[in-house]
């Protein structure tokens, strides 16, 4: 495999003023990656300041409802912050105060990235630049305003649909023009070297949920589901596993209105190959190849393209693709907070809504387990249409 590929997915597709700072950041990592003490510290922090490890919830009453396989739910949503995007934020921050660099620069969709990015570095005494499009603020206000009392300068976008796409390609544009920063991507995609990256700081996950679900059941599971926006939250649960070719894995993609529609961002269901903000990778475009606006009623969803190690692992079978519709996600939101006392996040309820359909088709000695990548706190008034 070529370095910086999966497969035929990935690479490094950047202007060359970021080159020189994309070298120095591999160089960097793969340094370390290996440090004893960089692992030690960051190990610190993930216990003492995050809170790892996140419990492994048997979802009692979703199984009894479900008549079928055993419900297990990873809790991200217990983690500092409120959802899983705090073990990439902390690592990178890490690595970019060890390399020298002062300010940070970060894009946002749901804000989850964003209040994870705002923490540590106010943690780490960081100066924080965040962009977040001017869509994704009005919905997702109450994490705009724990952003800006963690001290981070939200910057609004205006342009394009005004959503995740929009902020990533200003936070772009502002690490072009100050190399000296430090560009902390949220998700597992970008160019070479931060898909692996991001998977390397989430896989955290995955080795978690693997020893506890062997103490707990003394075997792996049948099945593993994750939500699959950028898709940082599932490769690092699917990451602990891929060698465990009977553990089925499943991503489930934003299906918004409908996938016969226009309004949706399911890139497995309808995208084609093409590149995308530095990788190769699956994307919804139209005949001419330009990139086309998504709709998700989750912000962290709403998102044209995915990790390119995704794309990898879809093409070679290790991984199955799925969506749920916003409908679908909003009763799932719903029914699990209703059942389990557990509000998660839209983005984690579309992992919810498959798992409600998929369990009841699997036998009682079966095991499914769920990431429930973050808390429903910001999606309140949103999941308030369910009640009315």
């Amino acid at each position: 495999m070529k370095a910086g590929y999966f497969g035929d997915f990935g690479g490094c597709f950047a202007p060359e003023t970021l080159m020189r700072s994309l070298h120095e950041l591999t160089e960097s990592y793969e340094h370390f990656l290996k440090c004893a003490d960089f692992q030690a510290e960051l190990s610190d922090y993930l216990r003492d300041f995050v809170g790892r490890p996140t419990p492994l919830t048997f979802a009692k009453s979703m199984t009894e409802k479900c008549h079928g396989a055993r419900i297990y739910l990873k809790r991200e949503d217990l983690a500092h912050t409120g959802a899983h995007k705090i073990n990439n934020a902390i690592g990178q921050a890490l690595l970019a105060k060890k390399m020298g660099k002062t300010h940070i620069i970060a894009e946002t969709g749901a804000g989850q990235h964003g209040v994870a990015t705002a923490t540590v570095c106010a943690l780490l005494n960081l100066n924080c630049t965040i962009y977040m499009g001017t869509v994704d603020i009005k919905r997702q206000e109450l994490n705009v305003k724990r952003m800006q009392l963690l001290g981070a300068n939200v910057k609004a976008v205006e342009r394009g649909s005004c959503t995740l796409k929009d902020a990533t390609s200003e936070a772009m544009r502002d690490w072009v023009t100050n190399v000296n920063s430090y560009y902390l991507i949220g998700s597992a995609l970008g160019p070479n070297p931060y898909p692996t990256i991001v998977r390397d700081f989430q896989k955290i996950i995955g080795v978690e949920t693997r020893q506890q679900i062997l103490s707990i059941t003394n075997r792996l599971p049948d099945e593993l589901v994750a939500c699959v926006g950028g898709g940082s939250n599932a490769i690092g649960l699917f990451h602990a596993f891929f060698n465990d070719q009977a553990v089925k894995m499943t991503g489930v993609e934003a299906g918004g209105l409908g996938v016969d529609t226009m309004q949706h961002a399911a890139r497995f269901a309808t995208g084609r190959v093409g590149v995308f903000q530095g990788s190769k990778t699956v994307l919804l475009q139209d005949e001419f190849g330009q990139v086309l606006d998504t709709h998700s009623i989750s912000a962290g969803l709403d998102y044209p393209g995915v990790g390119p190690e995704h794309c990898f692992l879809r093409e070679m079978g290790r991984v199955q693709y799925t969506f749920a519709t916003d409908q679908e996600a909003l009763n799932a939101a719903y029914d699990v907070a209703r059942m389990e006392g557990i509000l998660p996040a839209l983005e984690s309820a579309h992992a919810l809504a498959y798992a409600l359909k998929r369990a009841p088709q699997m036998s009682r000695d079966e095991i499914m387990i769920v990431n429930v990548s973050g808390r429903g706190d910001k999606d309140v008034e949103t999941l308030s249409q369910v009640l009315s």
